[in-house]
């Protein structure tokens, strides 16, 4: 059976910038995140995701308690993590607390589970990033046992084990949805298959076209375990304002600036005008007007066959205020013009 097609928005908490671009306070951040998240009901999105980091330019470090304010003001968007960073937190805590979320907002709640692309958590925790490999391995497999919700006897290296241990509250319906975010490794990819759970591709650089070999792995590994398909989500970034012009000049300075902060941490050198330009214009980067960016997502959904599209609304220090048109425009423009392009594809397309 093949899953019906979500359209999703994601966030770091990014601390962003007033108009006279004086950083925000955390807390005005956090509350900040929660409203664009009523919107983006409101608009008819159909899941937010709300990143995990432990570092000065992002608010959110406690993902599960905004998701729990976002669950009682809103009443149909799905409420997820965009990631939960797994190797530094314990799998048994992850699974009562989004069991939790699940409850409090009567069955939307759902993990997207990584290593995370920074690694401010594991000194902060007290682990080993020597360990980094190992510590997810194990705490997915653990997670895994505990996602069945019965009782788990179970036995690792790096935490105690369990024996014939139940763990609460039980989901109302039986099963948290919990997918794996992977970056664009082969391994990784093989990961989520053999775990049964939905394939979650961070495409943030270059043509998604070059991922369609990851999601014919993920299927032919599903296949061979003999599983029915399982779902594919694509995150990446992006910007939507009136015009072509306006949605890249809104979001240039911002780019440049969180890549360029990014880059002095690991080795990379300046972004350049140019080839912001070019992941606009090729690659996977979802700025511009509703028909553009629409037209962008549509192909990209088409080439990769995925299930879900899941966009980055957020960018550095770029405002509230354009955030907020970005996810109405989104929801009100860009998704309605992205069905309708997939249906008129479909409608033309040879009898197989």
């Amino acid at each position: 059976m093949v899953a019906p097609l979500e359209f999703a928005i994601d966030t770091f908490g990014d601390v962003t910038a007033d108009a006279d671009g004086n950083r925000l306070p955390y807390a005005q951040v956090i509350r900040n995140v929660v409203e664009e998240a009523v919107l983006a009901d409101s608009v008819g999105i159909d899941a937010i995701g709300v990143g995990e980091h432990h570092r000065d330019d992002f608010a959110i470090s406690a993902p599960e308690i905004v998701l729990a304010t976002i669950a009682g003001r809103t009443e149909r968007i799905r409420l997820g993590t965009a990631v939960t960073v797994l190797s530094s937190d314990d799998p048994v805590r992850v699974f009562e607390k989004f069991a939790t979320l699940d409850a409090v907002s009567q069955g939307r709640a759902e993990i997207i589970l990584g290593r995370g692309s920074f690694t401010e958590s594991f000194p902060l925790f007290g682990f080993d990033l020597a360990q980094y490999e190992e510590l997810f391995e194990e705490k997915l497999d653990l997670l895994s046992h505990l996602l069945e919700e019965g009782p788990v006897t179970w036995q690792g290296w790096l935490r105690a084990g369990l024996k014939d241990q139940h763990v609460y509250p039980k989901t109302e319906s039986g099963r948290l949805r919990t997918w794996i975010g992977v970056g664009g490794s082969p391994q990784s990819v093989v990961r989520a298959a053999s775990y049964r759970m939905p394939l979650m591709l961070a495409i943030i650089g270059g043509a998604p076209a070059r991922f369609a070999p990851y999601v014919d792995l993920y299927h032919r590994a599903l296949a061979q375990l003999e599983v029915e398909r399982l779902p594919v989500g694509v995150h990446s970034p992006g910007h939507i304002a009136e015009t072509d012009r306006q949605a890249r000049e809104e979001l240039w300075p911002h780019y440049r600036a969180l890549h360029d902060r990014i880059g002095r941490e690991r080795g990379w050198g300046p972004t350049s005008r140019d080839g912001f330009e070019t992941e606009a214009d090729e690659g996977s980067l979802y700025v511009g007007s509703p028909e553009t960016v629409a037209a962008k997502i549509a192909k990209t959904v088409s080439t990769l066959g995925v299930n879900r599209f899941e966009l980055k609304y957020s960018s550095g220090t770029l405002g509230h205020e354009k955030l907020m048109n970005s996810i109405r425009l989104y929801g009100e423009e860009v998704v309605p013009r992205v069905r309708g392009l997939l249906a008129k594809t479909s409608a033309t397309a040879p009898a197989g």
